[in-house]
């Protein structure tokens, strides 16, 4: 029996800190709706970096969502000391009873002693120092074979003060709202599509190592469209990813409709929720699309499926039997082009998309 759990009734707020890239705050999504299923009364906040609050903005489980710009850096020191205060002001006003802080980030140690709230909960890091140990009641441990997914390392920390999620419980949450379908309704409608009738290929990400050749992508595309699919591509409006959907435009011989770069990820959400099917690399769109209940094909190379696998979602996974992966690493020798990954054939992800739909 745990020794010290916490009495969630006898809480009243409670702030969750998640300061990370867009999908690792999704996969945090589940601790604000655990903790509002067991305790319908509490007021849970988040702090997260801003341009990942469109993650969490519309969960019906998060009260408040507080936000630190990246961009507040460039502002100089005086400018971004008013806003840090500011945000720190915000957050002192709320009287916190609980903090849950779910990642490595010093901040959150930081803010375990300003805030002082009555318990304060992260991972017990086997490279933090004595500091960050005292500066938290309860700590939980990592996995030490590192085979367990990253909703379940966050759901670690409500296990740690005696909350035990249900199976039917873990499920991510993200919430595109109504102008975001309606915009995307009518963005289908003047494509020619029809809900549930295409499948939504999203072949970037911000990291280079993550993805599959262009040329791959375009004959995979053409052998879906010569099939009878139609095919939409999204993009973040971002040079990189921009640049690569243009190669594969150009490598195509089918013409596809192509969103790139033109979508908020509200939106983004809306157009992979009325998709038939989610095709990707690991990626915060991958991870968009198992919220939204949307089966998944997800291509991974060096980075692991155990943690960062589509969740809770019918899905396939696409992965080589490469013996050094996943190694994290950024491409083979640090060249940031992944050989487990490029050397995916074209029929693996046809194979794995035609399994899922026949399923």
């Amino acid at each position: 029996m745990l020794k010290d759990p916490v009495d969630l009734q006898s809480l009243r707020r409670v702030l969750v800190t998640k300061l990370r890239h867009h999908g690792d705050v999704l996969l945090a999504s589940p601790v604000f709706s655990v903790l509002k299923k067991h305790a319908p009364h509490l007021e849970i906040d988040a702090l997260v970096y801003a341009d990942t609050a469109p993650m969490l903005t519309g969960n019906p489980a998060v009260s408040r969502v507080f936000a630190v710009d990246r961009g507040w850096k460039a502002l100089g020191w005086i400018d971004q000391g008013r806003a840090e205060w500011g945000v720190l002001q915000q957050l002192r006003s709320r009287e916190y009873d609980l903090l849950i802080h779910l990642s490595e980030h010093p901040r959150g140690a930081w803010l375990a002693r300003v805030l002082a709230p009555r318990y304060r909960v992260a991972a017990n890091y086997p490279r933090v120092r004595r500091w960050w140990r005292a500066s938290f009641s309860h700590l939980y441990p990592l996995p030490r074979n590192g085979r367990r997914h990253v909703v379940e390392q966050n759901l670690d920390a409500l296990r740690r003060i005696g909350v035990q999620p249900g199976e039917q419980e873990r499920a991510l949450s993200f919430v595109p709202g109504d102008d975001a379908e309606r915009e995307v309704t009518h963005m289908l409608g003047e494509l020619g599509l029809a809900p549930g009738a295409y499948i939504h290929v999203h072949p970037a990400s911000r990291w280079q190592f993550k993805c599959w050749p262009a040329q791959k992508t375009a004959d995979l595309i053409d052998k879906l469209q010569g099939l009878g699919e139609r095919v939409v591509v999204s993009a973040a409006p971002d040079t990189g990813e921009l640049e690569l959907v243009g190669r594969i435009r150009a490598l195509a011989t089918t013409p596809f409709a192509d969103v790139s770069g033109k979508l908020t990820l509200k939106q983004l959400g809306a157009l992979t929720g009325k998709a038939r099917l989610f095709i990707g690399v690991d990626s915060a769109p991958m991870h968009i699309a198992s919220a939204m209940r949307t089966p998944v094909v997800a291509l991974f190379g060096p980075s692991g499926e155990f943690n960062w696998g589509p969740w809770q979602v019918a899905h396939r996974v696409v992965a080589s039997d490469h013996s050094c992966r996943p190694c994290g690493n950024d491409g083979c020798g640090g060249g940031k082009v992944s050989e487990c990954l490029t050397t995916l054939p074209v029929s693996a992800v046809l194979q794995a998309v035609q399994s899922l739909q026949s399923r």
